[in-house]
């Protein structure tokens, strides 16, 4: 941590902007909290924080045009979340506090089009773009992995969600026209070009299914739990760090004194880390064939092995895979709801993405929206342009 201009963006004496967009998971989904590998990409959808001097007698207040609670604190606040949109920016404000960053009073104003409870990190979004404003208004410095962690913490501790470290850093660290390849374990990243010649006759469509998630209920924390005892008994017997360095013959091994949820949830885990190396070997050779069929088995996995998809999503999915141009298709974020992210030829998107809605509506009397999307920027790079 220094203390020095936050990460190139300037803030003036009335007011400053800041940028963070969400994400959409290509591969390794559940992977985050054993030491696994994810795929992410930034989207450009986007959180701005706008922030101002304080305009009235509290220290702390946080606004959004998305809600209509204003909430005001004082800085000796220490008041546990309340369950509103606010406890994410707040939380990110109680870590700065807790590492003894205490920024000047303000007043911070969200607007924000990620879709929310869709699985694209809408929450990742709001807490990253508060830490780059906070953090600018407090004259301090941080890496990427550390604001990253930070907002981590904010959404565990203080909202009260166990969510990985994933989306915060994707949102902080992607850049545009590539995917983020990170190891959750060491943080280590290596971003993966996706706008090669053979990946440019391709896009990734996302449909929001519109059936609303939230990891902070209890089937995220239930599938979490069950994962993490299985992951248990695993590094105990093998002397693993965690299911990252797990394989499918150790979990075999342990079956008989795993339950069988929980071996189903290593499962999944054990195979989708193999799957997003998969992922990497197609990105580097530009083989968007063979990425397809990873994101298709991916689904697969999750629908019976982490059994986090509904019926909706799934049947997303399988009409997606019927559709020309189709390569691969799955549910994308937390899953009990949101989105899936399908690969397709550039040519047949827009038809793919029009059929595609016309089949949901019939079968589920629902409007589907489908956002075609190209990688961003994350963060950081947005920042330099405020």
């Amino acid at each position: 941590m220094s203390k020095k201009q936050s990460n190139g963006a300037s803030v003036s004496a009335s007011r400053a902007t800041f940028a963070a967009p969400g994400r959409v998971n290509l591969l390794g989904e559940h992977v985050d909290y054993t030491g696994g590998l994810v795929l992410p990409m930034a989207i450009p959808f986007a959180t701005t924080a706008e922030l101002r001097p304080a305009a009235s007698t509290a220290d702390y207040t946080f606004a959004s045009d998305n809600y209509p609670e204003i909430r005001s604190l004082s800085r000796s606040d220490r008041s546990p979340g309340n369950g509103s949109w606010s406890d994410y920016p707040v939380g990110v404000l109680r870590e700065m506090q807790r590492l003894g960053i205490e920024p000047p009073p303000f007043t911070l104003y969200f607007h924000g089009n990620v879709p929310q409870g869709a699985g694209l990190s809408s929450s990742a979004s709001v807490e990253v773009a508060a830490a780059m404003a906070l953090l600018a208004w407090a004259d301090i410095t941080l890496t990427p992995e550390e604001i990253a962690i930070l907002c981590q913490r904010a959404e565990n501790l203080y909202v009260g969600s166990p969510c990985g470290i994933m989306d915060q850093f994707v949102v902080t660290a992607a850049i545009r026209g590539h995917a983020l390849l990170l190891n959750t374990r060491y943080l280590t990243y290596e971003h993966l070009p996706l706008d090669q010649d053979t990946f440019a006759d391709c896009v990734f469509v996302v449909s929001n299914s519109g059936v609303r998630h939230s990891v902070a209920t209890g089937d995220y924390g239930l599938r979490r739990r069950q994962l993490e005892a299985g992951q248990a008994i695993l590094c105990e017997r093998f002397h693993l760090r965690d299911l990252g360095d797990a394989s499918l013959d150790q979990l075999n091994q342990c079956a008989g004194v795993l339950s069988l949820e929980s071996l189903r949830r290593c499962r999944h885990v054990i195979s989708e880390n193999q799957r997003v190396r998969d992922a990497r070997s197609a990105l580097r050779t530009g083989d968007p064939e063979s990425l397809g069929l990873a994101m298709t088995a991916s689904h697969i996995s999750q629908r019976e092995d982490f059994q986090c998809s509904v019926e909706e999503i799934d049947f997303l999915v399988e009409m997606a895979l019927r559709l020309d141009g189709c390569l691969g298709s799955r549910l994308t974020g937390g899953g009990f709801g949101g989105c899936t992210v399908s690969l397709v030829r550039t040519s047949s998107a827009k038809a793919f993405s029009q059929q595609l809605a016309q089949a949901y509506q019939k079968r589920f009397q629902r409007r589907l929206e489908t956002y075609i999307c190209a990688a961003c920027d994350g963060a950081l790079a947005l920042a330099q342009g405020v």
